[in-house]
């Protein structure tokens, strides 16, 4: 952390007020409220109105009831607008890069020069949904009646804190914990996560139903149910079976044939009776 970001949570601190705790979306947008109660009825002609983030960078100012747009960095340039009624600053177009720490300070401007007369603390987590988790089968149900599948998850922040299937029968529930494999994109910062298990199968004679679990510190996702029934454990022992026992029975050539053919009638015109 570099000294202007220890300066800034130092602030943070020294105001006295914890700072508003504010969620919003990946790619929506997220109010940064200042929460003025303007007492005195100032005019917004004689404020100077500016949101900072953690590392001193301006987001937005009014100066004298005017945007400016001199001391917007770069990052933000574009990304916000003012609501003049609520006092309040909206960030548009969030990336998981913007959450952290956000300061309004409001002065009022005198002859004698600027004084502050209004702070206001926020704390921004960015948030995305991940897509909900999918179940694929790498492989047909073995003769040792377990399968191999995947459950996969996408574009989600923060980190999940489990992956999981859900194995459920007539007569019980199994739930196999896997390795959660996770990758995360280096622009968006956006999570990918999946597991790969081999499931038993406890209990050959029923029907089961499958479920793949992603657990986040918020919401608990589900997939859609994968079913196996008893008909298609059955199939599937019998094509293996079939397989095993299948013997290849090449056909007689047509040579083969002709010599075959000739054999017989050479035999019927050396004998008193052909049939």
């Amino acid at each position: 952390m570099g000294l202007s970001n220890i300066l800034f949570v130092m602030a943070f601190l020294l105001s006295g007020a914890a700072p508003l705790k504010i969620q919003a979306y990946f790619n929506e947008t997220a109010d940064l409220p200042c929460q003025f109660a303007n007492s005195q009825n100032q005019s917004l002609s004689e404020l100077v109105v500016f949101w900072q983030d953690q590392e001193n960078l301006v987001l937005n100012e009014v100066y004298l009831g005017k945007e400016k747009f001199d001391s917007v960095h770069s990052k933000y340039m574009g990304r916000t607008s003012f609501d003049s009624d609520s006092w309040t600053l909206r960030l548009h177009n969030l990336q998981i890069k913007d959450k952290g720490l956000y300061q309004c300070i409001i002065h009022h401007k005198k002859p004698t020069g600027m004084i502050r007369i209004h702070q206001m603390n926020s704390e921004l987590s960015v948030l995305a949904n991940f897509s909900q988790p999918e179940i694929v089968p790498i492989s047909n149900i073995t003769e040792n009646v377990y399968i191999n599948l995947t459950c996969s998850s996408i574009h989600g922040y923060p980190e999940p804190k489990k992956m999981s299937v859900l194995l459920r029968t007539k007569n019980s529930t199994i739930e196999y914990d896997g390795i959660m494999q996770k990758s995360q994109d280096n622009v968006t910062e956006l999570y990918d996560v999946s597991i790969s298990l081999s499931v038993s199968f406890p209990d050959v004679t029923s029907n089961m139903t499958i479920f793949c679990i992603l657990e986040t510190d918020k919401t608990r996702l589900l997939s859609s149910p994968f079913s196996i029934g008893t008909n298609t454990m059955e199939r599937e022992e019998s094509e293996q079976t079939k397989k095993r026992e299948k013997i290849h029975i090449p056909e007689r050539s047509d040579e083969a044939q002709r010599v075959f053919k000739s054999s017989k009638t050479s035999s019927c015109d050396k004998s008193d009776t052909c049939f």
